[in-house]
């Protein structure tokens, strides 16, 4: 029959004069030899066993830091403002629970939408190389997924972590494929792509989906990807991550309920865009299927960035490299930096339009300020949550700094987390020079957070809404993730 009725409509086809290779590619490529089954298999077939001790210590450290800035995230105005928005315009569904919210509940792709919204809506999320933030979009999904499933039925921790580690790996293999994504991004934000594929893989692995529709839901997913960087630094920039986990978690959905879409959307067919509509230099490659020897998860070749204070990635160069400097002008005058000491501040930077911002006029533009952030790391010697309230970016001195500051842009330090670094140069009135470089900050992937650093991080965050005695026990449960028979201890500490 399939024969058939493709002779019936290979004339047509010809009529119109759609390339041959494609039409060739798109009628008779076997779909087990396709990139995009290859990932699809991959999904379907991993084992909690092919995760390492590593990769399960590493994943936990991304479970526990994106419940805590999702907990803090919580406290925002533009959660508040997602939140109210699900709750007054969809129908009341209390299933899938709420960070910062004891008993409040939605169904479980609103509440994907929203935790998503509140683990980005400080910036303070896990980054990755290539550029991306993999947890956030990930995450949530996996939660209100679990709260889904009936008791009886609930993952088991390590199945969990399985589902979580599944869409991590798959937004780095994705990003893998391109050169473009290695570079800070300029075109569109890279978690509204790989983070809602990531969320629809990790969603269909917990589903228990066979191999093709765990490449449906993939497929599915990209016909819900993309946010455009003119979005960076407000707050529309959360939602980003919000949509990600939630409409990654509805392709899976989809997938499970028999939708179908494209074979072929990760293979590179010509004349028919599929991935590459995101990265034009996208060169895929299939993905092998785990075997008796185990899989080589891409968390285990590189760890994560944690950062430290609650801004884009770029910020944390310059902020270490302007508290080196701080110290260095304590000591030129009366124990603190007074804007009248300086005449001129100089930025070495890579050059990216969107976060070099003289003059943030919010707290969002002002994660996004190379110049903000170096002031006030020149200012107070660190830069923290509190750097971003009214209180603090309206700072007379604040402001006087920022107004000496000059970006330049060497050729040899490029928009890339991997190969970038910050300088500052302080020159001060009476001509002296100081200057302060860093090339990887505490909680880069190269120079990763002890695990001390990171629970203190988790607690200050967590303990924004939790009382003590909960953000313990949740260090304690996330520890003991992989050794839990089913994973309701997480849920419902999360209530």
């Amino acid at each position: 029959m399939i024969s058939t009725l493709q002779r019936t409509i290979r004339p047509v086809w010809a009529s119109r004069g759609l390339h041959n290779s494609a039409v060739e590619a798109l009628k008779y490529q076997a779909p087990g030899d396709t990139v995009t089954a290859s990932y699809g298999k991959f999904i379907s077939e991993i084992k909690p066993q092919h995760l390492s001790s590593v990769v399960l210590h590493r994943s936990k450290r991304m479970v526990l830091d994106s419940i805590g800035v999702g907990m803090i995230g919580s406290t925002t105005d533009v959660f508040e403002l997602a939140l109210q928005h699900c709750q007054h315009m969809y129908a009341p569904d209390d299933i899938s629970s709420i960070y910062g919210r004891t008993g409040t509940r939605l169904s479980p792709t609103l509440a994907a939408f929203v935790n998503g919204v509140a683990t980005h809506s400080m910036d303070f999320d896990d980054t990755w190389h290539p550029a991306t933030h993999p947890s956030g979009a990930v995450l949530p999904a996996v939660l209100a997924l679990s709260d889904m499933m009936p008791a009886s039925n609930k993952p088991s921790g390590l199945d969990f972590l399985l589902a979580f580690n599944v869409g991590i790996e798959i937004q780095g293999r994705l990003m893998r494929f391109s050169n473009e994504a290695h570079n800070i991004p300029k075109r569109f934000h890279p978690p509204s792509v790989v983070g809602t594929m990531g969320s629809a893989a990790a969603c269909a692995r917990l589903l228990s989906l066979d191999h093709s529709k765990c490449s449906h839901a993939l497929a599915i997913a990209a016909s819900l990807s993309g946010a455009p960087m003119a979005n960076a630094a407000t707050q529309s920039k959360p939602l980003h991550i919000g949509n990600a986990s939630r409409l990654g978690l509805e392709a899976a959905l989809l997938a499970s309920r028999g939708l179908e879409a494209s074979p072929l959307v990760l293979d590179a067919v010509a004349g028919v865009a599929g991935f590459n509509a995101f990265y034009e230099d996208y060169v895929p490659q299939p993905l092998e299927s785990p075997n008796k020897n185990g899989h080589m998860f891409l968390l285990e070749e590189q760890d994560i960035g944690f950062k430290r204070f609650p801004a884009h990635l770029g910020m944390h160069w310059v902020a270490d490299a302007a508290a080196s400097v701080h110290k260095l002008l304590v000591g030129f005058g009366p124990g603190t930096v007074s804007p009248a000491q300086v005449k001129d501040i100089l930025l070495r930077v890579p050059k990216s339009k969107y976060i070099n911002r003289p003059f943030p006029d919010s707290e969002h533009e002002a994660r996004h300020s190379f110049q903000f952030n170096a002031c006030s790391a020149l200012l107070d010697g660190e830069v923290t949550v509190q750097s971003f309230t009214p209180a603090a970016m309206m700072r007379p001195d604040l402001f006087a700094l920022l107004s000496r500051v000059r970006v330049e842009h060497p050729q040899d330090n490029p928009a890339n987390f991997n190969l970038m670094y910050g300088e500052v140069q302080v020159t001060l009135v009476g001509g002296d020079i100081l200057k302060g470089r860093c090339d990887t900050f505490y909680g880069h992937w190269r120079n990763p957070l002890t695990n001390e650093s990171l629970k203190k991080k988790f607690r200050n965050n967590a303990g924004a809404v939790l009382p003590s005695e909960k953000v313990e026990k949740l260090i304690d449960v996330v520890e003991e993730l992989d050794r839990l028979g089913d994973c309701r201890d997480l849920l419902s500490e999360l209530q």
